[in-house]
């Protein structure tokens, strides 16, 4: 399952813009807002928003203010999904922005690699992340797509965003599937 067919997950992060970055991380954490809140989807609809606009000033606003929307207790999995927006820079700068969405995307692909069917090996999500994705089970594989898609299509400028979230809301709804399917077996 290598990557052959192009630019690798870390090559794609490194070449993208703010709008990219931000898009790519918010699109990473929309994705496992399952496991910390799976009631509280529209959360994020402000940020997304900011992203829209390019606007720095209500990306910090609204950053803010999904902190305290989604401020709860939880496992340790809504911890990591947590601390990813409490990682998300106030600031609106490319290297900010860079260093947040490549955090964001290890955890996501971690996330979803713990809830793998196929399990996962050391050091497989970085492999992924540089494009070898040779045992990544499909929950860790589909992930991976999704990261890889929303950085192409925001690449081609703010239209590509309404495609990120499509496949925010399809990831969403896969991931949390999962999750309620172990939770009735468990």
């Amino acid at each position: 399952m290598s990557s052959a067919t192009g630019r690798s997950l870390l090559e794609l992060i490194d070449g993208a813009d703010e709008r990219g970055l931000a898009a790519a991380g918010l699109a990473c954490l929309d994705r496992c807002l399952p496991l910390l809140a799976a009631d509280r989807s529209d959360t994020l609809r402000p940020v997304w928003a900011a992203v829209a606009r390019g606007d720095g000033d209500a990306w910090g606003e609204a950053v803010a203010k999904a902190r305290v929307e989604l401020d709860a207790d939880g496992s340790a999995d809504a911890g990591a999904v947590r601390g990813t927006l409490a990682d998300a820079p106030a600031a609106w700068t490319a290297d900010a922005l860079r260093a947040w969405a490549g955090g964001c995307s290890v955890t996501a692909l971690a996330l979803h690699a713990r809830y793998d069917a196929a399990g996962a090996s050391d050091g497989l999500v970085e492999r992924c992340r540089a494009g070898d994705a040779e045992g990544a089970g499909p929950l860790l594989a589909g992930e991976l797509r999704r990261q890889r898609a929303v950085l192409e299509s925001v690449a081609h400028g703010p239209t590509g965003l309404r495609r990120a979230r499509e496949l925010s809301v399809e990831g969403g709804r896969v991931l949390r599937a999962v999750v309620s399917r172990r939770a009735r077996t468990a």
